[in-house]
């Protein structure tokens, strides 16, 4: 397929759900079955780079005009599974969220207003024939939401090294690190259901328990023989392989909520300064020259 570009675009993290072929209606069914075969897929850095080049034109394109007709595959126990990229319907969701995160004059100057209120109509618009529409992929950038290393667990974690240093464009993207967890659906809502009822327990209502909450009704929207993949995607460019490997977030995360259950206050104490001191580190890179 042709590249966008050799630049490897970071810093963003992504929870994914991967549904099994029967989950899908013909004739989709057919069409990612199709895909699945495809030697030449593209990678998550092929899809960010798509949606930067759409940036670049005089006005913006802030959402593509077509809906994205690719997909992630795995293979968990035999069974074929993809996740569906859905560009399109994730743009529109996304931009609905950046009044929040930029100043008024950046956004300006990034994506007109007369660009965001046309982008706007048009989601509206299709959301009245497509009332039922959900992504299957979740993205942060400079961070991973804590909420989500409650769906995994440590066992579950897959750390590669990078290998062959010094090149650069598509061959870095392919030799960076991979951090990932990979967990099958019934455990991640199991997991979600005990630690909500562990933090409603314990502690306020708050971030953590409204994130997970609606982190746990997402979840609910898929099939139950789905894949959860929590992917630290391009973070892994702003951490050291030593950073990487040290990270065990998930773990902390769970010591935290297991403290908890058991009334150790200092023990939960202990374990989110960890994880706030590691994961303020990646913030703060956002702001660095």
């Amino acid at each position: 397929m042709p590249k966008v570009s050799s630049l490897v675009v970071p810093y963003a993290s992504y929870l994914r759900v991967y549904e099994p072929l029967a989950a899908f209606p013909e004739p989709e069914r057919g069409h990612w079955a199709r895909y699945a075969r495809r030697t030449d897929r593209p990678s998550y850095q092929d899809e960010l780079r798509r949606s930067l080049a759409d940036l670049l034109p005089t006005p913006p394109v802030p959402v593509p005009v077509h809906e994205s007709s690719d997909a992630f595959v795995v293979e968990a126990d035999g069974v074929v599974c993809v996740c569906p990229w859905r560009t399109r319907l994730r743009g529109w969701q996304a931009l609905g969220e950046l009044p929040g995160q930029l100043p008024t004059p950046v956004l300006d100057a990034v994506l007109p207003p007369v660009v965001r209120r046309q982008t706007a109509a048009d989601y509206e618009q299709w959301l009245v024939r497509n009332p039922d529409a959900r992504p299957w992929i979740r993205t942060s950038t400079w961070q991973v939401p804590l909420n989500w290393f409650v769906l995994v667990s440590d066992e579950e974690r897959q750390f590669e090294k990078g290998y062959e240093e010094g090149r650069e464009g598509d061959e870095a993207a392919a030799c960076a690190p991979v951090l990932r967890y990979r967990t099958p659906m019934v455990q991640a809502r199991r997991r979600v259901a005990r630690g909500l009822r562990t933090l409603r327990d314990t502690i306020d209502e708050g971030p953590l328990v409204d994130g997970l909450t609606d982190v746990g009704r997402w979840l609910e929207e898929f099939h139950p023989r789905s894949l959860v993949e929590l992917d630290y995607g391009g973070l892994v460019h702003a951490l050291s392989e030593e950073q990487l490997d040290e990270d065990h977030s998930a773990a902390d995360v769970a010591e935290g909520i297991e403290a908890l259950r058991n009334g150790d206050g200092e023990g939960a104490g202990e374990a989110y300064a960890r994880l706030m001191e590691r994961w303020r580190a990646v913030r703060d890179r956002q702001f660095s020259n």
